[in-house]
């Protein structure tokens, strides 16, 4: 970005700051945002972009599929520098303050993938980041690494078929990892603070073939008043004492028929006392959506799937939240608002078809959704009076595989070559 540029953006934001038109700078901590749903009720965000009309756009030092996350005014995200695993932070304007980088890159397999799938998260103190190579470390605020440590080194190599994309996520005293293939599978806590590992505990579950594999990020939830883990992955849902790890619940059954080749890719979402579950095969014709009551304890199999689907769901893109309801935008643009208390279809739509799919999980920002497909287009539709309008195609001119971010009532999105900012 030229001085000049860098200048009038610079002016405009403080312009806009001092005149009090800008929200409040948002933030968020992780992949899926405040509540772990990928959605934001308030703010008044941008529809119309593209990667010609933008407020300010940055280039990526290396190709990552990482979703950024904002604190402070600071924008963090994980990204390959000359073949290196780093950690770059941001401002507001899209000037890079520092990088912190590691080892050698394991560069991702899928053409949709990358060393640096994971996405990071912080407790406001410190940011926390793994990569495919099995780099798990923590960096402080201005830069300067607390902790880091190797866990392919200290726990083997993953038997994933595709690249890592499991993100940490974090406790009051811990930083969790979770490991599901075919072989030693697990859930573990490390100190926040010195990186000390505070429990392990094995989650092996005998599975057909690659339906032993996960993707999914696990997320911090309460259950009967204590803070707990819950965990989707191997055909199972777990939930585990965050303290121990111990497993206090867990359900079953979501593979009656041992079907072959499917891996848990979405991660849940969660709406009042209900996980509503994307499983099967949605890329393949063979969708299916679980509704299961979070109520309970030990093993609920039997009483807590509350409903099931087989004709709607999503493979890879992880479902949002919106008003109550959970929406689904699935592999090929098809979209669904399902209401998770019976599984139904509160309404349906479909973005326009197209041979490229949806790998980036969708964002919903005031009634916008923001849904980008992989070849770089970013849909945004209005869902506001329970009726869904596309408003725009915004072309990017580069892949976006990412989930797009909204802060102070702009839309960050990370392509595998730019970051760039959308401001109305």
């Amino acid at each position: 970005m030229s001085n000049r540029r860098l200048i009038t953006v610079s002016l405009i934001l403080l312009v806009v700051g001092r005149s009090g038109l800008a929200a409040d700078i948002a933030e968020w901590r992780s992949w899926r945002g405040p509540l772990d749903n990928g959605s934001v009720e308030r703010g008044d965000y941008p529809h119309e972009f593209d990667s010609k009309n933008y407020l300010w756009k940055t280039e990526l030092p290396g190709k990552g599929c990482s979703t950024p996350i904002v604190l402070d005014g600071n924008i963090y995200l994980t990204c390959p520098a000359d073949g290196r695993d780093a950690l770059l932070c941001y401002d507001l304007g899209g000037r890079e303050k520092w990088r912190s980088v590691f080892g050698n890159e394991n560069a991702g397999k899928h053409r949709n993938g990358s060393g640096s799938n994971a996405s990071p998260v912080t407790d406001g103190k410190a940011v926390f980041v793994y990569f495919k190579s099995g780099t798990f470390a923590v960096v402080k605020l201005d830069g300067t690494v607390r902790w880091k440590t190797d866990l392919v080194k200290r726990y083997g190599k993953d038997t994933l078929f595709w690249d890592h994309g499991t993100s940490p996520v974090l406790t009051q005293k811990h930083v969790i990892m979770t490991r599901m293939h075919k072989g030693e599978s697990w859930v573990a806590a490390f100190d926040k603070t010195s990186g000390e590992i505070a429990w392990k505990v094995a989650r092996n579950y005998t599975t057909p073939v690659e339906c032993d594999h996960g993707y999914t990020t696990p997320l911090v939830i309460q259950h009967q008043g204590k803070e707990s883990i819950l965990v989707w992955g191997a055909q199972h849902l777990t939930i585990h004492n965050a303290a121990d790890g111990e497993v206090s619940w867990s359900c079953g059954n979501f593979n009656p028929g041992n079907k072959k080749l499917w891996p848990a890719i979405a991660t849940p979402v969660i709406v009042g006392d209900v996980a509503v579950i994307a499983y099967g095969r949605n890329d393949r014709g063979i969708p299916r959506l679980h509704g299961v009551k979070l109520t309970g304890s030990g093993d609920v199999t039997e009483t807590n799937h509350v409903w099931q689907r087989d004709d709607v769901g999503t493979f890879v893109p992880t479902p949002a939240a919106y008003k109550g309801q959970v929406i689904l935008v699935r592999d090929k643009g098809e979209v669904a608002c399902i209401n998770p208390a019976n599984g139904k279809t509160v309404w349906e739509a479909a973005f326009p078809k197209h041979r490229s799919s949806f790998y980036a999980s969708p964002l919903v920002a005031g009634d916008k959704l923001y849904a980008p497909r992989e070849d770089g287009t970013v849909f945004v539709a209005s869902m506001a009076n329970g009726k869904f309008e596309l408003l725009s195609e915004n072309d990017m001119a580069e892949s976006v595989i990412g989930s797009p971010v909204p802060v102070s009532n702009r839309i960050l999105i990370r392509g595998v070559q730019h970051l760039f900012c959308a401001s109305k």
